[in-house]
């Protein structure tokens, strides 16, 4: 799609300009990342094997969002020929995670059926251990789970997740992929995010510790362009390449991780590492004004997502490119799903039955907009607490018509904080959205997979991939979702502007609680915020390109007259690190 000035594309004042290729695309939000993903798709690997290597190098230099510790949710298209061909050949029945999600998604016309029978979910989230019961937490003093504590680490998904796709659609060996990230690990340049991020953990964690003998072994702030190391990781990356991922879970290094995690008072054993399984899973999706937006379902947010992109396809588009009629009704339709969040959002065991398809029910979408005041927000006061948001997307593309949407996390910048030296792994605090609510379906239960931020996109036209996006962000993560994918149907715009146009957010006091504010950022004209703060929004000005909206990226498949892929329009978030790499 040639660069549009529409809706939302006049607003962005510094415009990401999309990168252009024929034969392929990655996006992440670390430079060195995307690099290290091209070279495997210019060594002939899928786009799979690009995520992968991207996501394993991404858990060096992007080490306070996401790594080895954490989760991640996958949307996989299969491509047609090239290595997808001989994976398809030479794989043949690859063996699946025994606990396959083979839930039926919700009716959809023909054309959006043939697309779920196609794209892939993987859901490579974790599960609380075995030991993690409500009663243990509150005997602990808690009457929440508690952030940024070894009580609410759980077993880390995403390198089980790397190896499930590897086995299903991987072309390159294992160790080729994470090749560079061991490169990485034993010396990259401290960028100004690295060194901020490392002082925001500081002030958090302690400058002595697990952690800052692992990140700030110096005793001080990082200098920008100062080589970094760090040997742990690097060994550890060593180890999963020669030994296998299982290592991680079922071998040595599984056992490490039990003994060190024990000590540290996590609430995981031996055999909650080991019997560790990511799912397979059908993705859900909708129509949005002829294009059909596709995300992973629960425990995923995506089904956030569609509720608010349903209620918004209920109203007109926008006027022009600073309405803030349609704002408000962004804002609005964003705080209604998020209601159904709190009540409703669970691992699908945990879920009512019928829940997914009753949210996902187009009557659903007509009652939620119908409660929407065009004048009034529904916002309750403000608030000041904190927020989550360490987590990284990336997508990739590659010359077969393979596309990758993923999202990878430890959750609060570096997780609970609880980091084993000797191995360098970071463990998220993805625990910390439980219930301790029994009657809660998202309660803390053993071996359950809690209520997850993480929502990667993928948008078809015509039965076809046309765009793989998401976004880091936390709670904001589905409203994320449904501006750019306005800004790109609505708007008529690019990938770049998308990304880059000024964004709002509802703030939630912690994790799957109600909003009371709403970000913006300051690049929204003053007549904007104030006809919205007019209406009773709560408004917290953000700077401009603020990443407590996030960091989005998005690789458009671009296509000629007859409908066969011409090339990639891939961008990277202004608020990142990131470049887009094509070739």
């Amino acid at each position: 799609m040639a660069q549009a000035p529409g809706i939302l594309g006049r607003m962005a004042d510094a415009v990401a300009q999309p990168a252009l290729g024929t034969n392929g695309a990655v996006v992440a939000p670390n430079h060195q990342a995307t690099t290290v993903g091209l070279q495997i798709l210019r060594g002939g690997g899928n786009a799979v094997d690009a995520a992968i290597a991207t996501n394993a190098a991404l858990s060096v230099v992007s080490a306070h969002s996401c790594g080895l510790g954490g989760d991640a949710f996958w949307l996989i298209w299969p491509g047609d020929g090239g290595p997808w061909r001989r994976v398809a050949q030479d794989s043949g029945d690859a063996p699946e995670p025994a606990d396959s999600d083979g839930s039926p998604a919700f009716p959809a016309g023909d054309s959006d059926d043939r697309v779920l029978d196609r794209l892939v979910g993987l859901n490579g989230s974790g599960r609380a251990g075995s030991r993690a019961t409500i009663e243990r937490v509150r005997a602990e003093g808690h009457d929440i789970m508690p952030m940024w504590s070894p009580l609410s680490i759980t077993v880390p998904g995403a390198v089980r997740s790397w190896a499930d796709a590897h086995t299903r659609f991987g072309s390159r060996a294992f160790p080729d992929l994470l090749a560079p990230a061991i490169a990485l690990a034993n010396g990259f340049p401290a960028s100004a995010g690295w060194s901020a991020a490392i002082e925001r953990a500081a002030g958090r964690f302690g400058t002595d510790g697990g952690w800052a003998r692992v990140f700030r072994r110096h005793g001080r702030p990082w200098r920008e362009g100062e080589t970094v190391r760090l040997g742990p990781l690097a060994m550890t990356l060593r180890r999963l390449a020669e030994d296998g991922p299982a290592d991680f879970y079922e071998g040595g290094l599984g056992t490490r991780q039990a003994a060190f995690l024990a000590e540290a008072g996590a609430l995981i054993d031996r055999t909650d590492l080991a019997t560790h399984e990511s799912t397979w899973t059908r993705p859900i999706g909708l129509d949005y004004r002829g294009v059909f937006a596709t995300t992973h379902r629960p425990n995923s947010s995506g089904v956030i997502a569609l509720i608010a992109l349903a209620i918004l396809e209920r109203f007109a588009g926008p006027r022009d490119d600073v309405d803030p009629d349609w704002i408000h009704t962004g804002v609005e339709a964003s705080r209604l799903a998020l209601q159904d969040r709190e009540r409703e959002l669970a691992q699908p065991e945990a879920m009512a039955p019928g829940a997914l398809e009753r949210l996902l029910d187009p009557a659903h979408a007509a009652e939620l907009a119908a409660r929407i005041d065009p004048r009034r927000s529904g916002i309750g006061q403000p608030a000041t607490s904190p927020r989550g948001g360490g987590t990284v997307f990336l997508a990739a593309a590659d010359r077969w018509g393979g596309l990758v949407s993923l999202l990878q996390s430890n959750w609060h910048g570096f997780g609970s904080g609880v980091v084993d030296p000797e191995t360098g792994i970071a463990y998220q605090d993805r625990g910390v959205s439980f219930s301790l609510d029994p009657a809660r379906p998202n309660a803390l239960a053993p071996g359950k997979r809690t209520a997850h931020t993480l929502t990667p996109g993928m948008l078809f036209r015509d039965g076809r991939p046309w765009v793989a996006h998401g976004s880091m962000g936390g709670e904001v993560q589905p409203q994320i979702y449904l501006q750019v994918v306005s800004a790109l149907v609505d708007g008529g715009v690019d990938v770049g502007s998308a990304v880059s146009a000024p964004r709002w957010g509802l703030e939630t006091r912690s994790i799957l609680e109600p909003p009371e504010h709403l970000l913006m950022e300051s690049r929204f004209p003053a007549s904007v915020i104030a006809d919205l703060s007019g209406r009773g929004h709560p408004i917290r000005l953000l700077e401009p390109y603020d990443a407590g909206v996030g960091h989005c990226h998005a690789i458009e498949v671009q296509r000629g007259a007859d409908g066969t892929t011409s090339g990639f329009a891939a961008a990277t978030d202004p608020r990142s690190e990131g470049a887009p790499a094509v070739f």
